[in-house]
């Protein structure tokens, strides 16, 4: 009867976790990628681990790490789902260079921050502040392997968030940052038309 409870807790957290990400998407127009986050989520390989190691103030990911020394249901996540920055790692075309990261798409870079918004408003409840996903995101920059590029738009889009709150971050986003990658993306597929 504990895992029911456990799972149901799980059900709950995450289902909050994907309407606020929704929101958020919505807010600046992503309104695809926002129905659709974190569906594997509700997978058995992800969803068991959830409800095995629920404790509702951190992911339950991290108990599974702690105790295997990895998480079974963060690499079938993190696989799944392009608004990680794990999932755009590659191999370089350099010779004895390895795996690097390369530039997330900004869409998905856009849903990775209304994902760090939504993950740090479960788990931090009443005392979230617009400065938590940066803080969040400032305590691994130095070692996470982000793509340059991706990095300094996501600090910048973070930091404007501590600064200005969610009203001008998301509009801002909206208006400049997303309409100019349509653009762009306008732009290319106009140059490549015979």
């Amino acid at each position: 009867m504990k895992i029911d409870r456990k799972a149901w807790k799980h059900f709950k957290t995450i289902t909050y976790h994907k309407y606020l990400v929704l929101k958020g998407c919505f807010a600046v127009g992503l309104y695809r990628q926002g129905v659709l986050h974190d569906l594997s989520k509700y997978s058995y390989t992800e969803f068991s681990v959830g409800a095995k190691f629920y404790q509702g103030d951190r992911s339950p990911n991290n108990a599974e790490r702690e105790l295997y020394g990895y998480s079974s249901a963060w690499l079938h996540h993190q696989g799944r789902n392009k608004h990680h920055y794990e999932y755009w790692i590659d191999y370089s075309t350099t010779k004895g260079v390895g795996f690097v990261p390369v530039p997330m798409p900004t869409q998905y870079l856009v849903e990775m921050i209304m994902d760090r918004i939504a993950a740090s408003k479960v788990y931090n409840k009443e005392s979230y502040t617009d400065s938590d996903p940066l803080h969040y995101f400032l305590r691994s920059k130095e070692f996470a392997p982000i793509h340059k590029d991706t990095k300094e738009l996501l600090e910048f889009l973070l930091q404007m968030l501590a600064d200005k709150g969610e009203k001008e971050t998301f509009h801002y986003i909206r208006q400049n940052v997303l309409h100019a990658h349509k653009e762009k993306q306008s732009k290319v597929s106009l140059n490549s038309t015979p």
